[in-house]
C-alpha cells in the first residue's frame, strides 16, 4: 500500500504563489501516475495536474493551464505542485493521489487527506 500526506497548504494573497508537496510511503509507488485534485466550498472535487512519475507526461485542467506546474523527484519520493499567479477561485482543499494509469477522473487507487488552500482578494 501507498501513504500520500499533502504539506504546504495556508494563506497567500491573489497574485502569489505556493508549492505543494506530496509525500509517498510504504511501497513500490515510483511507477504510478500523481495527481491533483481540489474541492471548493459548494463544489465538486475536480482535477488540477497530473504526471507519470517515470515518464514526461503531465495534463493540466485549462483553469490553472500556464499558472500550475506538477513536477516529482522520484528519489525523493515526493510530488509537487507549484502554483503560482494564485487567484480567490484556487482557494479550495488540495488532495494528492495516485495510481496506475493517468487519468482527469477521480479514479485512484490512494489518496492524501488534503490541504487547505486559501487565497485572499
Amino acid at each position: 500500500q501507498v501513504h500520500l500526506v499533502e504539506s504546504g497548504g495556508g494563506w497567500v494573497q491573489a497574485g502569489g504563489s505556493l508549492r505543494l508537496s506530496c509525500a509517498a510511503s510504504g511501497g513500490t509507488f515510483s511507477p504510478l501516475a500523481v495527481a491533483w485534485f481540489r474541492q471548493a466550498p459548494g463544489k465538486e472535487r475536480e482535477f488540477v495536474a497530473a504526471t507519470i512519475w517515470s515518464g514526461r507526461s503531465t495534463n493540466y485542467a485549462d483553469s490553472v493551464k500556464g499558472r500550475f506546474t506538477i513536477c516529482r523527484d522520484n528519489a525523493k519520493n515526493t510530488a509537487y505542485l507549484q502554483m503560482n499567479s494564485l487567484e480567490p477561485n484556487d482557494t479550495a482543499v488540495y488532495y494528492c493521489a495516485a495510481g496506475p494509469i493517468l487519468t482527469t477522473k477521480s479514479q485512484y487507487t490512494y489518496w492524501g487527506q488534503g490541504t487547505q488552500i486559501t487565497v485572499s482578494s
